[in-house]
């Protein structure tokens, strides 16, 4: 008999519900570990067909560790699950587990590629480094501020330059100081970590063949040729390479019901993080006025500036840096900026 599970996971306890020929045969909880949950599994299910659960931040955890147990796990698109989780008149877990199994019994779901560990341990050091990064900008404008209602002025500078000039405008306000120095001395050392971090993402960046490769490309640093090799993983993941602008978030949403039919903003869905770094790059490759930047992508990208502006053109162009990037991965061919490089 073919037998189909839910899990509603959370934190601290699994709701598992397990169907079998349009029944549910037994449901029930237990806590939040993979081992407890297989066990328990093949105590009412012994050979599951298909073991289901939504997107989450145990996901991948449980995927790989569910999957080593040899259970068939599948991970669905929480958004699509949730339009059909939300038609029960009573929101629990017990039923959410229910509805899971029913949507695995039925094969009416979305499910998603989760992330090696290896994949997920880059983008873990990519969002470390961002968020470290946001700290040191809001402890110096803390400083800034603090010092501004004094009458101190910090002209605008950065790094050790800095912290120069907040020393030189404190050394005679010795009761300011014992306020702002605990603060700079916290900024001086979140700096510091994130120096030690960015060292760890350009040792990835040159000890990949596949980052080298997208960082020929004008415009693409390390820090978004890593993120883009943990995010894709394996070009074959994608069907073709046009896709890649769709999943993450790059292209038009599409709105149509009768006569209406129109294309709004980009639908802003996948990797938030990811499609930040592109975007930053496509500014990058259209405000560079150095000769080694000239492409064919970019005289495409400042030819849609003049007609729609300069931030749609940027949009544009990162949703083709996707494109070449995937491309670039799956031919292991390099940057071509001009067609007459195909010569």
């Amino acid at each position: 008999m073919t037998q189909y599970v839910g899990l509603d996971v959370s934190l601290k306890d699994t709701a598992i519900a397990i169907r079998q020929n349009g029944k549910r045969i037994w449901r029930g909880k237990c806590c939040s570990d993979p081992a407890t949950i297989a066990r328990t599994i093949r105590k009412h299910a012994p050979d599951p067909e298909k073991v289901v659960f939504e997107t989450g931040p145990l996901a991948t955890w449980f995927f790989h560790s569910l999957s080593g147990e040899g259970l068939p796990a599948i991970c669905i698109e929480a958004r699509h699950a949730q339009k059909i989780l939300g038609e029960t008149l009573n929101k629990t877990d017990a039923n959410d587990a229910e509805g899971l199994a029913r949507l695995a019994e039925t094969g009416f779901y979305k499910a998603v590629r989760v992330k090696s560990f290896g994949a997920m341990l880059i983008r873990a050091l990519v969002a470390a480094r961002a968020q470290l990064l946001g700290v040191t900008t809001q402890l110096s404008n803390q400083i800034r501020g603090i010092m501004k209602m004094f009458g101190l002025i910090v002209p605008k500078s950065k790094g050790r330059a800095f912290l120069s000039r907040v020393q030189d405008l404190l050394q005679e306000q010795s009761q300011l100081a014992q306020i702002i120095l605990p603060l700079v001395e916290v900024w001086q050392a979140v700096r510091a970590r994130v120096s030690e971090l960015s060292r760890q993402l350009l040792a990835a960046a040159r000890h990949g063949r596949n980052t080298r490769l997208l960082m020929t490309i004008p415009g693409i640093g390390a820090i978004t040729a890593v993120s883009f090799v943990a995010a894709v993983e394996d070009p074959g993941n994608f069907r073709n390479s046009r896709s890649v602008g769709a999943w993450l978030g790059l292209t038009p949403r599409r709105y149509q019901s009768g006569t209406v039919d129109f294309d709004g903003h980009i639908s802003r869905r996948g990797d938030h993080r990811l499609r930040g770094l592109l975007y930053e790059a496509a500014t990058a490759l259209l405000a560079r006025t150095r000769a080694d930047t000239t492409s064919d992508l970019k005289v495409w990208g400042l030819q849609l500036r003049e007609r729609l502006g300069f931030k749609r053109a940027a949009i544009a162009v990162a949703r083709k840096l996707s494109v070449i990037m995937h491309t670039m991965l799956k031919t292991g061919q390099p940057f071509i900026p001009t067609r007459e490089g195909f010569a």
